[in-house]
């Protein structure tokens, strides 16, 4: 009984070491000496930016002034209004943006919002149509760099997606801001390096014009980035990643702000890491897809929150086991388990998070990873599965 009892809890365990070996291979390949990036093949396609807005009138200006300069001559830039009780629209056109005024109670969400648009696109199309959410600021020539880079791959392009603690922040905002650059940038980063497809992001997004038909946008699922990229990847479009085009946006300074915004991208990604890994897994395999199979495995990494969670309870638990029982595979299995995400992490934060923590604070997380213990309690009391509008800090 014992015997069966080991073997049965070391499977468990595996299943958990599975994501933090993923974790660190990405984040180990994403250490090694950079390259330098392949230099842009051909000219500069047509582009249609799109924008979804929800009552963004604090915000709205300042995106589109950040990509106007970077379009030419046929280049289009519309904005969807999307059932916004305040001026956005009126702001977006006196900066100059085409813009589509939506109001549909029934269907809400940002899925719902880029069909619209799209539709719209659709009587002069674009080669290639750029996704940037209203609250974003677009780096310096990433127009120019995204739309060739999804030309010159014949697929959809993800743009470099961070998000910035704004100046003041505590130590709680600081280390999100830091989890976030692990997800957005050390792991496709890793993934690249291995020729390996990347997620999309929802926002620095690029999309040959055609291949929007592979995908259904009318969606309000709550993280409909996640889905659109394995989509795309099912039919032959794995999402390539583009670090030299840089999308920034900050973190809400509120608490309301910073729960809804986590409450939403972490049960969205909870909810499709457990109801489409499975048959993603038997889908790839069957089909020797290994792009999809790559994807699937990055999907599996869960938050970094929740994955130091539950490797420190199955740390605990399996030494009580050993204590227990004498069952020693367990433990070994856990405490290797604790060892290769600790190294991970450090290797993250000497090559990429220096200048966003100190090595002080970073001692901090797993106190900042019990914190979020509710939320992760409200995914199996109380799931999110609406899309809900963040908080701004000027709503």
């Amino acid at each position: 009984m014992t015997t069966l009892l080991g073997w049965l809890f070391s499977s468990l365990l595996m299943l958990i070491l599975l994501p933090v070996l993923v974790l660190f291979v990405q984040v180990l390949m994403a250490c090694l000496p950079a390259r330098s990036p392949a230099s842009a093949q051909g000219s500069r396609p047509r582009v249609a930016v799109l924008i979804p807005a929800h009552d963004e009138s604090p915000v709205i200006i300042a995106t589109l002034n950040s990509i106007r300069p970077q379009l030419l001559l046929g280049d289009r830039l519309l904005v969807v209004a999307d059932n916004c009780s305040d001026d956005t629209a009126a702001l977006a056109r006196t900066a100059g943006a085409e813009v589509v005024e939506r109001s549909n109670d029934q269907q809400r969400g940002k899925g719902y919002a880029l069909d619209c648009g799209v539709r719209h696109l659709a009587s002069d199309a674009p080669q290639v149509m750029i996704v940037i959410d209203a609250d974003c600021q677009v780096a310096e020539g990433s127009i120019e760099r995204l739309a060739i880079r999804c030309i010159d791959s014949g697929r959809p392009a993800q743009a470099l997606n961070l998000m910035l603690a704004p100046a003041g922040s505590g130590l709680k905002v600081r280390l999100a801001e830091f989890a976030w650059c692990v997800k957005n940038r050390v792991r496709p980063q890793g993934w690249t390096r291995l020729g390996l497809p990347c997620q999309l992001m929802g926002t620095g997004m690029a999309f040959v014009w055609q291949d929007l038909t592979l995908i259904n946008l009318a969606s309000g699922h709550i993280v409909e980035d996640l889905k659109m990229g394995l989509d795309l990847c099912r039919n032959g479009k794995p999402p390539v990643f583009c670090p030299d085009a840089l999308v920034t946006s900050y973190f809400p300074r509120s608490d309301e702000g910073l729960t809804t915004q986590r409450t939403r991208w972490e049960h969205g990604h909870l909810g499709v890491i457990l109801g489409d890994t499975p048959k993603l897994l038997v889908e790839s395999l069957g089909q020797r897809n290994w792009r999809l199979l790559a994807m699937t495995l990055d999907l599996l990494v869960p938050p970094l929150a929740l994955l130091t969670l539950a490797l420190a309870a199955a740390f605990v638990l399996s030494w009580l086991v050993f204590l227990l029982s004498g069952a020693l595979a367990p433990a070994l299995i856990a405490s290797c388990g604790v060892a290769i995400l600790g190294v991970a992490i450090l290797l993250a934060w000497s090559q990429f998070g220096r200048g966003i923590i100190s090595f002080s604070a970073l001692m901090y997380a797993p106190f900042y990873a019990m914190r979020k213990i509710p939320l992760y309690l409200g995914f199996l009391l109380k799931r999110q599965v609406e899309w809900v509008r963040s908080k701004r800090d000027d709503s």
